[in-house]
Order: C-alpha cells, then sequence, then structure tokens
C-alpha cells in the first residue's frame, strides 16, 4: 500500500531547494502519494483561512502521514483538535516560539499546545541556534507535547537559507517500518 504524506509549509512557503520541496520528489520517487498544497497568502497569512484550506486538503486528501514546517507546526496546534483524524506519523521541524509573535502571521499568536496531536508516532525537530524558537523552549514544547526529539546541531530554522536543500533523517524516519506497541 501506497503511504498518503501531506506536506505543510511555513511562512512564505517551501519552494525547491527547500527540504520539503526535495522530500516531496523523494517520496514520489519511492511511490508515495505526496500532496504539498500552497496555502494561500503564504506571506501574509490568516489563521482562519489557512484553518480551512488544512481541513478541506485532509477531506480530500485523507492523509496518513503529515510534516510540518515552522509556522504549518503553530497551524496544526490551531487544527488538530478540529480533525477527526489519526496519522500514522507526525513530524513537526522547527516549531516557532510562543514568545515571540512573527508580524506576518499575528493571527496565529497566541497558540495552543495540543493535548491530542492526532498521530501513533510524533516526532519534533528543533535546532540548537534557531532564530525563532530557542532550544530551551524547543525542550519544554516537547516535554509539554511527550513526544520524540531530534536536537540538530547549529542548523538555524531548518530551512533552505540554513543549508537545508535536503533532509534525509526526514525521509528516512517516514520509511522506516516498525510494528508498533499498539499494534502487536
Amino acid at each position: 500500500m501506497n503511504k498518503r504524506v501531506l506536506i505543510l509549509h511555513g511562512l512564505g512557503g517551501s519552494d525547491f531547494p527547500h527540504w520539503q520541496a526535495q522530500l516531496a520528489s523523494d517520496l514520489i520517487k519511492e511511490n508515495y502519494i505526496v500532496s504539498f498544497p500552497a496555502f494561500p497568502n503564504r506571506d501574509n497569512p490568516d489563521l482562519n483561512e489557512w484553518k480551512e484550506f488544512l481541513k478541506e486538503e485532509i477531506k480530500h486528501f485523507k492523509p496518513e502521514i503529515v510534516v510540518c514546517h515552522s509556522l504549518a507546526n503553530v497551524l496544526w496546534f490551531h487544527t488538530c483538535d478540529e480533525l477527526d483524524i489519526k496519522l500514522d506519523k507526525l513530524m513537526l521541524v522547527a516549531p516557532v516560539s510562543r514568545n515571540r509573535v512573527v508580524k506576518e502571521a499575528q493571527s496565529f499568536y497566541p497558540y495552543p499546545i495540543a493535548k491530542d496531536l492526532k498521530s501513533r508516532e510524533i516526532i519534533m525537530a528543533a535546532s540548537t541556534n534557531d532564530p525563532y524558537m530557542e532550544i530551551e523552549e524547543a525542550i519544554e514544547l516537547q516535554s509539554k507535547l511527550n513526544i520524540g526529539m531530534k536536537i540538530m546541531e547549529n542548523a538555524g530554522h531548518i530551512n533552505a537559507a540554513s543549508g537545508f536543500g535536503k533532509l534525509d533523517c526526514a525521509l528516512d524516519w517516514i520509511k522506516r517500518e516498525e510494528v508498533c506497541e499498539e499494534n502487536r
């Protein structure tokens, strides 16, 4: 069975050479079914507009795996309680601080810490020098969410600007198939 992967970009999008664009291409080569939509007004987003767009995309596409970057993590936190879904995997990459409002995305703040992220397996990736969230806050968020975390040394915002045109660990994590404890 070919897994369905929904890739959600943050503020400004994740056009090539961003790792999300590379990931979409690599997943398609591995026979995954991929949706990598462009949110409306991606440079000046509105939370309600993005939420409605995401809900429609999930209803239409029915993903089994979701990959979020940056502001898309905040979107997921705002939206997941409204979703009737149970993902196989959820990847949260480079979330943004709850203490620092990004001017272009003011409607996304403040944001909640979701109690149920709607996935069987979840991982968060954060950088030791992300300008949008200090590592201490990332660790605190990871602890509150009670999920696994990969800390990347000096990876910036884990985007093309910080040198990530490819993020092989993301592809490897998605492709990894293990029998979950609850499925044994």
